[in-house]
């Protein structure tokens, strides 16, 4: 097997222009071979600037985009990431592919890919679990808890008010994002799982020394900026599962931060804001008690100058 696989991300993005470029840099910084980004609102600035980059593959998502592919435009954003995963994973000139989005940034001490080639042969995709960035520009994040019967009480314990109703002490996904081997047919490459001839996550191996950094509510006016198409269409969209099962009286994202904001409105929201992102003091001693700090100091800003110089 090649000792130095080469790897990639494809990821379809909607959002500012230094957002894309510190998330494009770091990724170029850790050693992906390719980057494949489709911009779902294209600025033609935006898209020359990383066209001019030797290992940025772009697509202008716009009208035309869609014709010259013979489909028409999904109206669902998942579906258009879905469609454009796809897209990339059957051209790509990468051994393996990653399908991130434009606010999660891998993290590795090891190059990614050491880590790749110490995989078996038989391996046809990777887990990265997330960690879920804490408010405040310390760096801090909070550390994924493993499935099992333990979880519930770990979780309960860091967040004695919304901890029964949040999967893992997560605002978002727990997850987390695979990478996937190329080359293989009858592919459908989708958010957090892949799937070959509708088998899920064939050959599965997780990725424990890699961390996936998602910076989901990185502080409260980012988050509460968001909620409005999260709650809508995004990750808080009413068609998802609960978090905990309805028999336990589990209430799905959108049904407790609904009910939250109907009875206490923008207050109730900041309360479960600065609960699940351990604001206080006693919040983050919680989870420095249990282990569940992890500092990961994203030099994005460092990245970009490297990478998109002026």
């Amino acid at each position: 097997m090649n000792t130095s696989p080469t790897w990639g991300v494809v990821a379809t993005v909607k959002a500012p222009e230094h957002e894309i470029l510190r998330f494009a840099a770091w990724h170029l910084e850790l050693g992906a071979h390719r980057l494949f980004l489709y911009l779902d609102d294209p600025d033609p600035a935006v898209f020359a600037r990383l066209k001019a980059h030797p290992r940025i593959r772009v697509f202008a998502c716009d009208d035309s985009y869609w014709q010259r592919r013979k489909l028409s435009r999904p109206v669902k954003h998942q579906a258009r990431q879905t469609m454009n995963a796809r897209h990339a994973y059957n051209r790509a000139d990468v051994d393996w592919l990653a399908h991130i989005d434009v606010d999660e940034f891998i993290w590795s001490e090891t190059p990614i890919a050491a880590v790749l080639s110490g995989l078996p042969d038989d391996t046809l995709c990777a887990r990265m679990r997330p960690i879920e960035a804490l408010a405040g520009g310390d760096a801090l994040y909070k550390a994924f808890i493993p499935g099992g019967p333990a979880r519930d009480g770990i979780v309960r314990r860091l967040y004695p008010t919304f901890g029964a109703f949040v999967k893992g002490g997560f605002m978002s996904h727990v997850a987390g994002k695979v990478f996937a081997r190329t080359g293989m047919e009858k592919v459908d490459f989708r958010i957090h799982n892949i799937f070959r001839n509708k088998e899920m996550n064939p050959h599965q191996v997780e990725l424990d020394m890699v961390d996936l950094c998602h910076r989901h509510g990185a502080d409260w006016d980012h988050w509460i900026a968001a909620y409005r198409y999260r709650i809508a269409q995004g990750s808080y969209r009413p068609d998802l599962a609960p978090n905990v099962p309805r028999e336990a009286g589990g209430l799905s994202m959108h049904e407790l931060l609904s009910g939250i904001e109907e009875e206490q409105g923008e207050d109730g929201l900041r309360a479960f804001f600065d609960e699940l992102n351990a604001c206080a003091p006693e919040g983050r001693a919680r989870l420095r008690a249990e282990g569940m700090l992890k500092h990961r100091p994203l030099d994005l800003d460092g990245a970009m100058q490297k990478q998109f110089p002026k």
